[in-house]
């Protein structure tokens, strides 16, 4: 292949968008290999649509590697699949949903989980078909509410599914090693370092779920990694070690003191060490009990439930964990106190709660036994010894807390660590949510009907091609590895007749022993700003064809590297061929 600057669709920019957030959506915009079409909508050209189709490319060859079978999907899809799962409801504003002209609803797909097992069901009936697995790269819809970061939070993206079919839980684990196997490969290729993590399996259901993070410090997902053993979760997924429970009756009666003007825990800590509640002048926050108000609406319900949720008060909510415990819920801050004048705002207690038919969920860390300075559910006043067991029942626990640095890893109990990264792939035993929903049975090899189990395995294909440019770049611009670039050597002309001929004939040389070029031939462009462009693009490997080709020199720079060095012209192009192929220089 070989393309020439002067007649491709490519437009470099000198100044960063001004909407552009991180450094993907900058160097894809300023380089030219996409283009905004609407918000969470980019336009592909020429040179990202190469990047794009050769991870495709590595994500399919993988799992063909393994077995998998490809199919496609429409991306239009009729609503009654997905009434029937229950996902209708669940994805709720998440999803974008239309009706036809003779008023049948559809949805644009977010995943295919139901027609994959439509599909199976519809022509699979014997155990001897099994195990299978299918897969398809297949554009995907989301509304988000807010997208952003250009190609890592959109609307529209490429996505790779696939669904695996087993006759037993057996072989389901085995399916889903085979593909977290593959993920690893994948990901290796694409030059992506990248950590499995611990995940919630959100609308997908399941009983096992991991994540693959590519790190980056601009990712949005936070995830934690142990520095004592090899434990790493999403934050949602991580789970608080509980302390021994004790015994209720072993601590003094419960006291209500005035605290005027201690509506914060701060405020409340630094009276209680002044005025020594209850003896003592070593309060710290987390000793007090924050008991913090929400709403929960289920999909489908016409009103939101108020939940009430307890914690250390050296810790904050983190509604992404709460969303994640009480999914397919929506879960909102609330803010309705007029309507619950029981709910004494700033000084809330749980003692009253269960009088008042309000559900009280409280951290692990609040066990049987353990004795809490917190609201006396009067306007001024905080109470002293509430013992959880004694004064107040919850109605069970949730992981609602946010994770710090430095808390004790649930496996080992070794200290987190906190780390940023992109979800580029995701995989999940199922079991049987959907071949339950569809009625998916098979004639096994008893002769009796068994009902299959799934997986599912997503990789944002799309977006890993953000991701790579998230790892792989520099001041200067994109730096893509070997095997995603759009082509293997980056032609710059520097000058004008005998150097232009001789760069399209070392071009089309290159092309026929099948390399990608690229030969920058643009005539009213200084060398400068080719140089420029050449870095910002990002190609491995650029040749400068210039004032020394008449003595039989040209100037080889690694882009990687920052190495450059004339080399002669004859030979130049087994050295590429070599170079280019890993068979050294």
């Amino acid at each position: 292949m070989l393309l020439r600057t002067s007649t491709t669709l490519l437009r470099t920019l000198r100044e960063d968008p001004a909407d552009a957030e991180v450094p993907s959506h900058r160097l894809l915009l300023r380089a030219g290999y996409i283009r905004r079409v609407a918000p969470g909508g980019y336009a592909w050209l020429p040179l990202g649509k190469l990047v794009l189709d050769r991870v495709t490319e590595i994500v399919r060859s993988e799992l063909a590697a393994i077995g998998d079978q490809e199919v496609h999907f429409p991306a239009l899809l009729p609503a009654e699949p997905y009434r029937t799962s229950g996902r209708w409801a669940e994805y709720g504003d998440d999803i974008f949903t239309l009706a036809d002209r003779r008023g049948a609803e559809h949805l644009l797909a977010p995943t295919h989980e139901e027609m994959a097992t439509l599909l199976v069901k519809d022509l699979v009936s014997s155990y001897r078909d099994f195990p299978l697995t299918i897969f398809q790269i297949q554009t995907k819809f989301r509304d988000e509410a807010r997208p952003r970061a250009g190609l890592l939070r959109g609307r529209e993206f490429l996505m790779k599914d696939a669904y695996s079919f087993d006759l037993d839980d057996e072989g389901l684990r085995e399916s889903y090693a085979r593909h977290r196997a593959a993920y690893r490969r994948v990901f290796d290729r694409l030059g992506l370092d990248h950590t499995v993590v611990q995940a919630v399996s959100g609308a997908m259901g399941g009983s096992a779920s991991e994540e693959f993070l590519a790190t980056t410090p601009v990712g949005e997902d936070t995830y934690v990694g142990c520095t004592a053993c090899d434990y790493a979760a999403n934050t949602e997924a991580v789970t608080t070690p509980a302390p021994p429970a004790g015994d209720p009756d072993s601590h003094l009666p419960a006291e209500v003191h005035d605290t005027p003007q201690t509506p914060t825990i701060a405020a409340l800590v630094a009276l209680a060490n002044d005025r020594k509640l209850a003896g003592r002048h070593d309060w710290t926050a987390a000793d007090t009990l924050k008991n913090v108000v929400l709403t929960v609406r289920r999909p489908g319900a016409e009103a939101a439930e108020v939940l009430v949720i307890g914690l250390p008060g050296d810790r904050e909510v983190d509604l992404k964990r709460v969303a994640a415990a009480l999914h397919p819920a929506a879960v909102a801050v609330f803010d309705d106190w007029a309507a619950h004048p029981g709910l004494v705002r700033g000084y809330l207690g749980p003692q009253v709660l269960a009088g008042l038919g309000l559900r009280y969920l409280v951290d692990p860390r609040v066990v049987t036994g353990t004795a809490w300075l917190t609201g006396a559910n009067e306007p001024g006043r905080h109470a002293t010894d509430v013992v959880c067991g004694r004064d107040f029942v919850p109605d069970g626990t949730i992981e609602a807390a946010e994770v710090r640095p430095g808390d004790p890893c649930p496996a080992c109990g070794g200290e987190l660590t906190m780390r940023r990264g992109i979800e580029i792939g995701h995989i999940f035993q199922l079991g049987r949510r959907f071949t339950d929903a569809f009625a998916l049975d098979v004639l096994g090899a008893a002769g009796k009907p068994v009902r299959p189990t799934m997986g599912c395995y997503g990789i944002g294909v799309s977006r890993a091609v953000a991701a790579i440019a998230e790892q792989h770049h520099d001041e200067r611009g994109l730096v893509w590895p070997a095997a995603v670039a759009p082509c293997d050597v980056h032609l710059v002309v520097a000058g004008k007749g005998p150097q232009l001929d001789a760069a399209l004939d070392l071009g089309g040389r290159l092309s026929a022993a099948g390399l990608r070029v690229l030969v920058d031939d643009r005539a009213n462009v200084s060398v400068g700003v080719k140089f420029t462009d050449a870095e910002l693009i990002g190609i491995p490997r650029a040749v400068v064809v210039g004032r020394r080709l008449p003595e039989g020199y040209v100037e080889l720079r690694e882009r990687a590297t920052g190495g450059h060095e004339e080399v002669a012209w004859d030979g130049l192009v087994d050295r590429l061929l070599r170079r280019v192929r890993g068979n050294g220089v």
